[in-house]
């Protein structure tokens, strides 16, 4: 008699079961290795891990699968946002944001950055620069299934020289040897898998080498800003990992001891330990005198999923004028710049990533990532194939995790997303994306959000 109530729980968990198996049919595959696409794929999915890729004319669906139709849409590893700033939601005045919001960075405003991320595709993040407690919280609280949002690797605090007051949440200055050792441990040990280098140029050479050396005996991936000269220098003589943005303000390119020491270091490949990655972030400098001429994009209401009424009040406010605010004064006059920076990079050898410095004023997380790679397409002219790798395959390989995410493939997590319309032709047709799938948890289908995986009693 005790087997009748092992068996009524097996009864009611089969359907459960059933439905753990999904497959996705019938749309064009791009699978992240940069081949050529697969037509008529057939992905088979059990729990959260692809098991089977193949074509309809060669894999049946076995019975017991659940069976969702990807006809006439692009199918495609989930994206990469490679960075992000989870505790900023497009706000114009830093030391406000600051001041006004911090006490609210976990409860509210990351946890509501990560779900907009979500639903625009990205199924993974890199979020460079937050509190290390906020950080900390989001990232256990996703992993533990309490909230939803891309998988993150974090860097916690930036490491830099000097901070000043109002920037002490999320910066931390360091002073000596002992104290980089330290730093770098204690974000190590709360979880964070990068190191955030900032000002490299400003420290002590010994304090900088003492950062990159403590985090890639702990495994950890070192970024770091690349908007001065000497930075780039340092960076390089250091052991950076991973470059972020173009910068150099208004100078109209890269100095030749920059690009000859780039490809010194794309030379080494393996031996220096890898690529030379780089995250150029283009796309808010590109696209902003068309933003002010047309802000209407800033009214889109996707960015205000998650977030309480007066803190989207406040954000409007504070970009009421966009055409306005200090914090882009310089942004008209770097523009003409950064397709020839982009050339100089490309041809030094570097190895791009797609991130787009998301949050930073006006650049609001559902809609980045995807103008990233539209403006890396249209403007940019790198070919579409290769932009895709840039936001799939590449940052699974610098962080370490390709034997789990980065491709659609047997052996990998499910994390996949499904397009109408060819990516290949049209890179923007990913502004509408229209199922988003992370470890085989279906967030978004047939254009519409599931909320029961959104919520918090799932």
């Amino acid at each position: 008699m005790r087997l009748l109530p092992l068996l009524f729980a097996l009864l009611l968990l089969a359907p459960a079961l059933a439905q753990d198996k999904k497959a996705l049919v019938g749309g064009r595959l791009i699978d992240g290795f940069g081949h050529a696409p697969i037509p008529d794929s057939v992905i088979l999915i059990e729990g959260d891990t692809i098991v089977r890729v193949g074509r309809t004319d060669s894999l049946e669906v076995p019975e017991g699968y659940e069976v969702i139709s990807t006809e006439g849409m692009d199918v495609m590893p989930g994206l990469w946002e490679s960075h992000a700033h989870l505790m900023l939601t497009g706000h114009a005045d830093y030391p406000h944001w600051q001041r006004e919001y911090e006490d609210r960075f976990a409860g509210e405003i990351m946890p509501a950055s990560a779900e907009q991320l979500l639903l625009a595709g990205v199924t993974s993040a890199r979020d460079l620069g937050a509190p290390l407690e906020a950080s900390r919280s989001l990232l256990n609280a996703i992993e533990n299934g309490e909230r939803a949002g891309p998988r993150l690797f974090m860097s916690g605090p930036f490491l830099q020289a000097e901070v000043e007051d109002w920037q002490k949440g999320y910066r931390w200055a360091v002073t000596d040897v002992a104290d980089a050792k330290r730093k770098v441990r204690r974000l190590d040990e709360a979880g964070m898998v990068i190191v955030k280098l900032v000002d490299q140029d400003k420290m002590d050479r010994e304090v900088a080498e003492a950062i990159v050396d403590q985090a890639h005996a702990r495994g950890m991936i070192v970024v770091a800003h690349s908007h001065r000269p000497d930075e780039i220098r340092v960076g390089l003589e250091i052991g950076v990992d991973n470059f972020e943005h173009t910068g150099l303000t208004t100078a109209p390119g890269y100095p030749d001891d920059i690009i000859e020491a780039l490809k010194e270091r794309t030379a080494t490949g393996r031996v220096a330990g890898g690529p030379l990655f780089w995250t150029p972030t283009v796309e808010g400098l590109w696209n902003f005198d068309g933003t002010v001429a047309n802000p209407e994009k800033l009214d889109d209401p996707c960015w205000k999923r998650g977030l309480e009424d007066d803190t989207i009040e406040d954000i409007q406010a504070s970009i009421e004028q966009p055409g306005q605010l200090g914090y882009t004064r310089l942004t008209p006059l770097r523009k003409p710049t950064l397709k020839n920076k982009i050339s100089q990079l490309r041809e030094a050898g570097v190895v791009f990533m797609v991130g787009t410095d998301s949050g930073i004023p006006m650049k609001f997380h559902c809609q980045s990532t995807w103008n990233e790679m539209d403006v890396m397409v249209r403007i940019m002219e790198l070919p579409p194939m290769d932009v895709i790798r840039a936001a799939v395959y590449w940052p699974a390989v610098l962080m370490g995790v390709e034997d789990e995410l980065g491709t659609v493939s047997a052996g990998k997590k499910a994390d996949i997303i499904a397009v109408r319309g060819d990516v290949l032709k049209h890179m923007n047709v990913l502004q509408n994306v229209d199922l988003v799938m992370k470890g085989g948890t279906l967030y978004k289908q047939g254009g519409q959000v599931n909320e029961e995986a959104f919520s918090s009693d799932k």
